[in-house]
């Protein structure tokens, strides 16, 4: 059966993952880049984004790990956009440009339905109203045999998690304190018990997770 993985997902020591007040122009909130400041100075992210250089290393090898045999993504309605609510701007398509850098079909969990959005490079859009377990049936039917990756947001991330659905995560806690925002680890007392943890502090000072399913 596929695997369910996580990557690269950016974490603050006191466990925020996102800051607070998402706008268009901010993603990820009060905390801007700085969560995944380590990811986009990798040769990895420079690749995707046409460009040469960056830094190797223990952060990109692991940065790297985020797409080989992934066949299709879930992310949370906010990692998507900005919007609450109804759709109110059907032009939006996400913050990725014409040609987002999945290549496979995309499943955003929404309360508010929509027609799917077809984009250049191989990623088509989904909106599906649905529990962690039924956006996992539906993954793997699009994903025929290939591995689904779960792409945040922060309360997606722990949903799966809580639900014991992730095979494999790589959580990179980066050095910084944010103080408010969404935290990943609210309700997930005693994930040690199901998952095996693994460290590597790498010289740019972020301190990579990485979470292996117990049998």
């Amino acid at each position: 059966m596929s695997r369910v993985r996580i990557h690269n997902f950016g974490i603050s020591l006191d466990g925020f993952g996102t800051g607070e007040d998402q706008t268009l122009e901010a993603p990820f909130g009060h905390a801007g880049g700085r969560l995944m400041s380590w990811f986009m100075a990798t040769s990895t992210f420079q690749a995707m984004q046409g460009a040469t250089g960056g830094t190797t290393g223990f952060d990109d090898a692991l940065a790297a790990s985020w797409g080989p045999d992934i066949a299709v993504e879930i992310m949370g309605r906010n990692k998507f956009g900005p919007q609450r609510g109804p759709w109110t701007d059907d032009e939006w398509r996400g913050w990725w440009g014409d040609e987002p850098p999945f290549h496979t079909p995309v499943i955003v969990l929404t309360h508010h339905a929509r027609p799917p959005i077809e984009m250049a490079g191989g990623t088509t859009f989904h909106f599906l109203d649905a529990s962690p377990e039924e956006a996992l049936t539906a993954a793997r039917e699009l994903a025929d045999g290939g591995d689904v990756r779960i792409g945040g947001g922060v309360a997606t991330a722990r949903q799966f998690l809580a639900a014991g659905l992730v095979d494999l995560a790589h959580l990179a806690v980066v050095p910084i304190v944010l103080g408010r925002g969404e935290r990943l680890w609210d309700g997930l007392e005693g994930l040690e018990e199901r998952y095996t943890f693994e460290t590597i502090v790498a010289p740019s000072g972020v301190t990579h997770l990485l979470l292996q399913r117990r049998p």
